[in-house]
């Protein structure tokens, strides 16, 4: 295939490795440009892995027949060419950027040392090498402090715990995973997390991490509190990894800026997963992920010709324990504006927890816990944005099986 035609993917990520199987499996090949030494692999399992539940072979993704290992570091789009640190050029067609984000390192005192390396002891958690460099500096009882207390923050603190640690976690906002849970929820989570051994600072902000020799010895707090830490983890959120979009001239906001068609603001370049931002809007989820993948897929290939519209995502997220696992499950809108109904049920004995949110005749937005059999009916009376039935008897069925007997 000549370059005037081949479809190049910059990124072996969910996004990157599914878009080029599917574009092989419709018949156009595409090369895939990686600059991870592993396998392509799904990132959303490295707090598995970590916890020792799953090996990193586990969670590896079917690699694409054409993967390079190289980094980019620069886009010729006169000559529609990649450049790469080794000095080799990859000429494309059409240049997909699936290059994902990288994680918020916050601007603490004492983070960086010379060079911009993190300090002894100091973790990122976002790629195979972060999650195997952890894993092998931790060991039972030793006091890791997760800053943090996200998705991200609660899915780390929670496998460290299961390793043995004494873990901390540090949280800025006034309660867990507040971008996802209402405060209902958000107390499920801590109760868990807490009967794990995790001590939880909700309402905490950390200033300063203290290094001896190198190495991080304690994190302090803006109260002057100091804990102890032989391990930190920085769990702040990611940014999406805009820098050669930027450095080629492409527009660019939050995420590299893309229309229906994926297209950047070059109709020879397009964008999807964690980089882009579409409508104004970063996903940074691995569900929006795919169905730009399934809607580029189908365009370049003349297979479908359908724009990508948005999505319209849940998410989800099991945190295992010594006993039973708790689940959740959160879609749409949970903040209630005036005049919304909410509709809530909770039981503190199973540690189930449902709440919606109706406005009008629709259903907006909801928050599960536990036991999330009814979650799929949900999710499909949100998605398909139908008026409900007037009597509320439906509604009660999605929330409970039984109908609420």
């Amino acid at each position: 295939m000549t370059s005037d035609a081949r479809v190049v993917v910059i990124g072996a990520g969910l996004a990157g490795v599914t878009l080029a199987r599917r574009l092989g499996e419709l018949g156009t090949p595409a090369l895939v440009v990686g600059e991870e030494e592993h396998r392509p692999y799904n990132r959303v399992l490295l707090a598995e892995v970590l916890a020792g539940r799953y090996a990193p072979e586990v969670i590896t993704l079917p690699a694409p027949p054409a993967l390079v290992r190289a980094r980019v570091v620069g886009i010729d789009r006169a000559a529609r060419e990649v450049r790469c640190a080794d000095g080799s050029a990859i000429g494309y067609g059409t240049l997909v950027l699936a290059t994902g984000s990288n994680p918020v390192l916050p601007p603490l005192r004492g983070l960086f040392r010379a060079g911009h390396e993190l300090p002894a002891g100091v973790h990122a958690f976002r790629t195979m090498d972060d999650c195997l460099r952890l894993s092998a500096a931790l060991r039972p009882g030793a006091r890791a402090v997760v800053v943090g207390g996200g998705l991200l923050g609660v899915s780390a603190a929670r496998a460290l715990a299961e390793r043995g640690a004494q873990v901390v976690l540090a949280q800025q906002a006034e309660r867990l995973m507040e971008r996802q849970l209402d405060p209902g929820a958000s107390r499920l989570v801590l109760r868990h997390l807490r009967g794990l051994g995790v001590e939880v600072h909700t309402e905490c902000r950390v200033r300063d991490v203290r290094c001896v020799g190198g190495a991080v010895r304690s994190v302090e707090l803006a109260d002057g509190y100091a804990l102890d830490a032989d391990l930190v983890v920085l769990a702040c959120g990611v940014r999406p990894r805009t820098g050669l979009a930027e450095d080629a001239g492409l527009t660019v906001r939050e995420g590299v800026v893309v229309d229906g068609a994926l297209r950047t603001s070059d109709p020879h370049i397009r964008a999807v997963g964690d980089c882009a931002e579409h409508a104004g809007t970063v996903y940074g989820l691995a569900a929006p992920a795919l169905e730009q993948v399934a809607a580029l897929a189908g365009l370049l290939t003349g297979t479908a010709a359908s724009p990508y519209t948005g999505t319209r995502s849940l998410t989800r997220l099991t945190l295992h324990g010594p006993d039973s696992p708790l689940d959740l499950a959160a879609f749409g809108e949970t903040d209630v504006r005036p005049g919304d109904d909410v509709v809530q049920l909770a039981d503190a004995t199973r540690g189930t927890y449902r709440r919606v949110v109706v406005r009008g005749d629709r259903l907006v937005g909801g928050v599960l816990v536990g036991e999330l059999g009814t979650v799929g009916a949900l999710a499909r009376a949100w998605e398909g944005a139908e008026p409900l039935p007037t009597d509320g008897g439906p509604l009660l069925h999605l929330l409970t099986p039984d109908g609420g007997s």
